[in-house]
């Protein structure tokens, strides 16, 4: 992986693997050899959820969805969120051993912990150098929203 894209979210590096896209919800999607995209959470997102316990699915397998679709939600340690669909197209499936053992997101995010796939059209998603420009622009406001939680 030594040609990932490395963000530093303060004194923690946050790695981007080049062969992927990324949507603005801090998702990666990666293009399979059939055409659908298989979707997770980048390191960004992890580092903000950190330990991952809870995960549900709202839809079925073969619902087609709707860019910014609510698909399912999300706990963990430090969040409890709505999960939306990064691109429009059909939900081919769910990661289904995530349901019973959700951590494997913290620990592999990019490969094993991946969320769903989705047979669509993903020309609206983030190259690698792009998606590094949009975090420098929100992480300003990240790191506030944080400190905000904490006090």
């Amino acid at each position: 992986m030594s040609d990932d894209l490395v963000f530093m979210m303060g004194e923690f590096e946050a790695n981007f693997p080049t062969e992927r896209h990324f949507a603005k919800n801090h998702m990666w999607g990666m293009k399979r050899d059939d055409g659908i995209y298989r979707f997770g959470f980048t390191a960004y997102a992890v580092r903000l959820l950190q330990d991952v316990y809870f995960l549900e699915w709202m839809v079925e397998e073969g619902t087609s969805l709707t860019e910014k679709q609510e698909i399912g939600a999300i706990e963990s340690k430090k969040a409890e969120s709505a999960l939306y669909s990064p691109i429009a197209g059909r939900l081919a499936r769910f990661n289904e051993a995530l349901l019973s053992d959700p951590s494997t997101i913290n620990v592999d995010k990019y490969g094993a912990g991946w969320l769903f796939e989705i047979e669509g059209d993903a020309n609206g998603l983030f190259e690698p150098q792009a998606y590094i420009e949009h975090l420098d622009g929100v992480w300003e406001v990240t790191q506030r929203t944080i400190k905000g939680q904490l006090n």
